[in-house]
């Protein structure tokens, strides 16, 4: 294992027990940003500014101390729109009426900065939502978990009674793509429960 020290800058659950199930070992040190969609900003660009933004506000934080900072954005994209977090009971049951019964993209920026240097990476899931009535939307606002996501679902969640299909990373939609984060991590000299298992099975 490097001697390089990990940092996750989010202090959400859903990305701590995803890089939990990969082995690392990591401190917390959320980032504080303005996550503003600037005017005309495509989706792709957006998430990736921001996972920068996180790394790099850590990172700085930290100067640069020898740390790896990872840092992650997810959005949801429908007709070319970003779907935040929802404001209020209207703005989230408005996002469940326009992705009820149709497909959108879960958009996820990845990136990881180490001595100066970003290393990011976007990764894409389409999912599809059942038909959806007032009265369903309305119970999921209900439950709480719609608001502190994008989109105004958790598919980890009761949100994944919401959703027909997936094609791509489930991890992704979650907030954190581990196949690919992984393959970050292993660039950077970071080995995970993985690599250690491969290493460790492969002598003589």
């Amino acid at each position: 294992m490097s001697a390089t020290a990990l940092v996750l800058a989010s202090a959400s659950p859903r990305r701590r027990e995803l890089l939990d199930r990969l082995g690392v070992s990591y401190t917390i040190d959320p980032a504080d940003i303005d996550e503003t969609v600037r005017a005309g900003e495509a989706p792709g660009d957006y998430v990736t500014r921001m996972a920068r933004e996180k790394a790099s506000a850590v990172a700085s934080r930290r100067g640069e101390d020898g740390c790896a900072v990872l840092a992650a954005d997810t959005t949801v994209v429908i007709d070319g729109d970003i779907l935040g977090k929802p404001a209020d009971e209207l703005d989230g049951l408005a996002m469940l009426a326009r992705l009820s019964g149709r497909a959108h993209t879960v958009m996820t920026a990845v990136c990881l900065r180490r001595a100066g240097e970003d290393h990011c990476e976007i990764v894409e899931t389409a999912v599809e939502f059942v038909t959806l009535d007032r009265a369903t939307c309305e119970a999921y606002l209900a439950s709480g978990e719609a608001w502190d996501k994008a989109g105004g679902y958790g598919i980890q969640g009761l949100g994944g009674a919401l959703v027909r299909r997936i094609d791509g990373s489930y991890s992704n939609v979650v907030g954190l793509p581990l196949a690919e984060t992984r393959g970050m991590l292993a660039a950077c000299g970071l080995a995970t429960a993985l690599d250690t298992a491969q290493t460790e099975g492969s002598g003589t």
